[in-house]
């Protein structure tokens, strides 16, 4: 059984009515994807769609909801998908292994979605996933860089031609401008990445689930018009 009387005494039966007939895609469900994922779930939403490629490995332990050790080597989707079930019965989880990139873009039937949501690390798949959800007029929101960042404060929702600091939207900026994509909603943070030695991005359990949670709260506003 799912109760969910705290949320409508809140919201309103109607505005959660829209959210459980809302169908979602989350692309990507590691550090914020999964918080994503995680949020939707809770907050009622009917079909969830989640699409990633990756396993469990020790290094998402830190920060991604869905490591575990018991979960070492299997899918992030499979494991997401149990855990949703396991959550919201009602909730239809449809979990793809599915590495998007511009190759594939058109196996996709995007329009299908309410919403979409781009917490996906490659650069050149974002792109490819923004540009085809404005090119089919479908809302999306993409999530910047969580790496580097030790202030959860400094995390903010922007239009991509408004934000500064942050190294990835930077490289986004160019790339969309260079596509023709004139605007796109965006979660990044204002503080100035911590310089660490290593290439990979650091990361803490605390930031990438303020980007999720900031970006499910935009879903929740355009969902009702807010």
């Amino acid at each position: 059984m799912v109760d969910f009387s705290r949320e409508i005494n809140l919201i309103g039966q109607e505005n959660f009515d829209k959210i459980t007939n809302c169908k979602v895609a989350v692309f990507g469900v590691g550090g914020v994807g999964g918080y994503i994922v995680e949020a939707l779930v809770r907050l009622g939403v009917g079909e969830i769609s989640i699409f990633d490629y990756d396993v469990i490995s020790p290094s998402n332990i830190n920060r991604q909801i869905l490591a575990t050790q018991n979960d070492m080597g299997k899918y992030k989707v499979d494991v997401c998908k149990f855990r949703c079930e396991s959550i919201n019965p009602n909730c239809k989880i449809n979990a793809y292994k599915f590495n998007l990139t511009k190759n594939n873009i058109n196996d996709l039937n995007l329009l299908q979605y309410n919403f979409v949501f781009d917490a996906i690390d490659t650069i050149t798949s974002k792109v490819a996933l923004i540009k085809e959800c404005k090119n089919l007029n479908v809302e999306i929101i993409s999530c910047m860089g969580t790496g580097n960042k030790l202030n959860p404060n400094g995390f903010v929702v922007e239009d991509i031609y408004k934000t500064s600091v942050c190294p990835l939207a930077k490289v986004m900026r160019k790339l969309l401008k260079e596509e023709n994509i004139s605007s796109l909603k965006v979660v990044y943070s204002k503080e100035l990445p911590v310089k660490v030695g290593e290439r990979t991005p650091a990361s803490i359990s605390f930031v990438p689930p303020v980007a999720a949670f900031l970006m499910v709260g935009e879903f929740y506003n355009y969902i009702n018009k807010i």
